[in-house]
């Protein structure tokens, strides 16, 4: 089977089957024409050993020296059969073939093929007969004279034997031929072939890829010429594939370096690009709708694109998956005139959505903020001016509750402009290089009073006295101002604050734990923005006056240094904020 799908074997095949058929052809016809002359040849040459003996028989009367002389001119396979007319009887010569049977006088009168000679309407005669089953060539004459008539004849093995021969070099030269012309088939198919064979692998190698493939130009014929296109159109894929491959890295690479997610899908509903913000968006929709087909699309996007194919208009559609809002942007695809599909832009909005949260949260905060105090000073200062305070005394108690609201107005405006000097990049650290332990000692000393005041132990707890840190000390004073007055503020009576330093690989890690209170599980993720506040009535509880900026001015001087800040808590457990400072800051 693999040879007959072979081009070279096709054409091989073809030679070889049109030069057997005009082989054999010629041959049977060589074989004919030989037979039959060898046939012609030997009668002929019996047909003149029959006249030298006719001549004999005219010239000379002694028949006795005729019938020797017959036997010597005649050939030795054969024999000579004389019938004497006058005396009506007849010879027979000897031959060396044995099997050679006599004729008679009465075979040859009986005998139809030679009615027409007795019947003295021909001379000559020269037949092919069988006696005793033995095929004989016969040749026959009469005298000018009419003495006799005179038949030789012998077998036709002999002739056969002769053609045989003829056939053996016939088919010889045949075969010879044959395989002659086979070579030259099979080398000139070859010679057509080759071309081909090299356009077959090259154009094998096109399809793995190897847009280089060369084919050698063997010939300059219409072959050579399709080899040269066949490079040529290499080439042009070579270029037009680089160009499709360039097109498609640069496609693929702004995909997957946008935020947003992207999806195209055809009018059957199968995806046919997609980056991975899509994929992530795609998994938790599914989870969220308990879907176990992966491949499968959620039902609402698909009305969505059944409703933008129908329409043939942009639509946006807003969902809520695993908290977090999302926005779906869905266009059709056009194929020239027709609709072929949509391509959605998916765009994660829970931060802005945030943000708007937190910006309307901001200005409430602020408005309380500023609300109360501002009120406190308008009711006083009231007061004072219309003498509702008789005393000095009552004057100065009002004055004085003047003085320190306007100090936290002061106070709240001067955080808002450290968060936003932070926030904004501008604030400039005044680093230096200080001893951890007597960085610390400051610290717990400045709040040991107001511990001890609420019988609350305050401790150190430092693994490494020598520890060093390149930091800006007053800004890192501000951070542990923040938390470690939020610890005390939040925690009860005997209870104990732990403020530790412990020396990491790269950094050190400093933390504050406390068992107080503690924050809710739903507030820690919100605990280092601004304003926010665990005591959502806005009560303010003696001893608990805050902004609500403390955490994050924290969390923005932490990240100034290059470090990072978490907290971990549990309602009624107490609290720890753990925060790290890079040891090679510069």
């Amino acid at each position: 089977m693999f040879f007959w799908r072979s081009v070279v074997g096709k054409l091989w095949f073809t030679f070889l089957l049109v030069i057997f058929i005009v082989l054999a052809i010629i041959s049977f016809f060589l074989l004919e024409f030989f037979e039959q002359y060898h046939t012609d040849q030997a009668q002929h040459k019996l047909l003149e050993t029959g006249k030298q003996v006719s001549t004999l028989l005219v010239d000379y009367q002694d028949r006795d020296l005729v019938e020797d002389i017959a036997e010597t001119i005649k050939d030795s396979s054969s024999r000579i059969f004389i019938l004497y007319h006058e005396q009506n009887s007849s010879w027979i010569s000897d031959s060396s073939d044995e099997s050679l049977p006599t004729i008679s006088q009465e075979w040859l009168l009986e005998n139809d093929d030679f009615s027409s000679f007795w019947d003295e309407q021909i001379d000559e005669i020269e037949q092919t007969s069988i006696v005793n089953g033995k095929q004989l060539l016969i040749s026959g004459l009469r005298t000018n004279n009419n003495a006799g008539t005179i038949f030789v004849y012998q077998s036709s093995n002999i002739v056969s034997a002769t053609s045989d021969q003829t056939t053996r070099i016939i088919l010889l030269a045949a075969a010879i031929a044959i395989v002659l012309m086979t070579i030259f088939a099979f080398f000139l198919s070859t010679r057509i072939t080759a071309p081909l064979i090299k356009m077959r692998e090259g154009a094998l190698e096109l399809a793995k890829g190897e847009f280089r493939t060369k084919i050698p130009i063997l010939t300059h014929d219409e072959i050579g010429e399709l080899s040269m296109a066949f490079n040529r159109m290499g080439r042009q894929l070579h270029y037009n594939i680089d160009a499709l491959r360039q097109e498609k890295e640069q496609l693929y690479s702004i995909l997957h370096s946008m935020a947003d997610g992207v999806i195209t899908i055809n009018r059957e509903g199968s995806v046919v690009v997609s980056n991975p913000p899509i994929e992530n968006f795609l998994q938790n929709w599914r989870y969220q709708l308990n879907m176990d087909d992966e491949a499968a699309l959620p039902d609402e996007m698909m009305s969505l694109m059944d409703e933008v194919i129908t329409e043939e208009s942009e639509l946006l559609r807003e969902v809520t998956i695993q908290g977090r809002n999302w926005v779906m942007i869905m266009s059709p695809l056009y194929d020239q005139t027709n609709v072929r599909g949509v391509v959605a832009v998916i765009r994660d909005m829970t931060e802005e959505r945030k943000m708007d949260k937190l910006r309307e949260e901001f200005i409430a905060n602020v408005s309380h903020e500023l609300r109360t105090p501002i009120s406190l000073l308008q009711g006083y200062s009231e007061a004072i001016v219309d003498d509702i305070a008789e005393s000095n005394e009552e004057k100065n108690e009002l004055a004085q509750i003047i003085h320190d609201e306007s100090l936290r107005m002061g106070r709240l405006v001067n955080e808002l402009l450290d968060l936003a000097r932070i926030k904004a990049g501008h604030i400039q650290l005044k680093k230096e290089n200080i001893q951890v332990e007597l960085f610390l000692d400051r610290i717990i000393r400045k709040f040991q009073g107001l511990a001890t005041k609420k019988d609350i132990k305050l401790n150190q707890n430092n693994d490494n006295k020598t520890l060093s840190l390149f930091i800006d000390p007053d800004r890192m004073e501000q951070v542990f101002t923040n938390l470690i007055d939020n610890a005390i503020q939040h925690t009860q009576e005997h209870g104990h604050i732990l403020v530790s330093a412990k020396d990491e690989r790269d950094y050190i890690q400093f933390s504050i734990a406390d068992n107080g209170s503690g924050i809710e599980e739903d507030d820690l993720p919100f605990v280092f923005e601004r304003f926010y506040k665990a005591d959502k009535s806005r009560k303010r509880q003696a001893g608990k006056k805050g902004t609500g900026l403390g955490l994050a001015i924290a969390k923005n001087i932490v990240e100034a240094h290059k470090g990072f800040i978490t907290v971990q808590s549990k309602k009624n457990e107490g609290t720890s904020f753990t925060f790290r400072i890079p040891k090679n800051i510069k």
